[in-house]
């Protein structure tokens, strides 16, 4: 398990680093200015490996355009990036993108809770394009997220995991224990509601008697 510090600003790179973050995800569709630069001046500043993600509105984010606009936009940053994230709308760029040396992140982020058959159906899907599928659900109920972690355990590996919201945020800290290959986290200005802080997660797994870096 691997901890990543989402930032919408590169001049938190720092932050992230001296507080213990294993990679940093740039929001691209979040900050402010020149995305190439951006990733750029993280990779610079602390050597971590940069995922670069332009989160859709259908999906939390704000970015608004078709797929095409988004490979525009992604374009200028794959050749300093280490991942990309890739929603299942974008994923038609998806073979053109691996011919660079990235790892491409499959990603779903959806507000309902879907079924354990639906779970294994979605990460199939998302593996067919994509090298860690990453699927972010809303759990209503407590039995959601005893579904959640049973998937994420038996589930091929790698696979990432977590809800959506501050309703059952403990989930983030829980699916890592389970199999979740990331924990996304901020180091300031939370980009997702519900994440903990780096140094809060480094607590926890000093408390749960584990390495983060596992």
């Amino acid at each position: 398990m691997k901890i990543v510090a989402s930032l919408a600003d590169p001049g938190d790179a720092l932050s992230a680093f001296a507080a213990g973050a294993d990679l940093i995800e740039l929001r691209l569709d979040l900050m402010d200015g020149d995305g190439m630069k951006g990733v750029q001046g993280c990779r610079k500043r602390t050597g971590l490996p940069v995922i670069a993600t332009l989160r859709s509105t259908g999906e939390g984010g704000r970015f608004m355009g078709d797929a095409d606009e988004w490979l525009r936009v992604i374009q200028t940053v794959i050749p300093h990036a280490d991942y990309i994230d890739i929603e299942r709308c974008f994923s038609t760029h998806a073979d053109a993108i691996r011919t660079h040396d990235v790892t491409i992140i499959a990603s779903c982020h959806t507000p309902e809770m879907p079924s354990l058959f639906e779970l294994f159906g979605l990460e199939r899907e998302l593996r067919v394009y994509g090298d860690i599928p990453k699927i972010v659900v809303t759990p209503r109920h407590i039995e959601d997220i005893i579904e959640l972690i049973s998937f994420t355990h038996a589930a091929k590996k790698p696979v990432c995991t977590g809800t959506m919201g501050a309703g059952f945020r403990y989930a983030r800290l829980v699916l890592p224990l389970f199999g979740s290959e990331f924990v996304y986290c901020h180091v300031g200005t939370p980009t997702a509601e519900g994440q903990y802080s780096v140094a809060e997660v480094k607590e926890a797994m000093r408390l749960f008697g584990l390495d983060a870096r596992v």
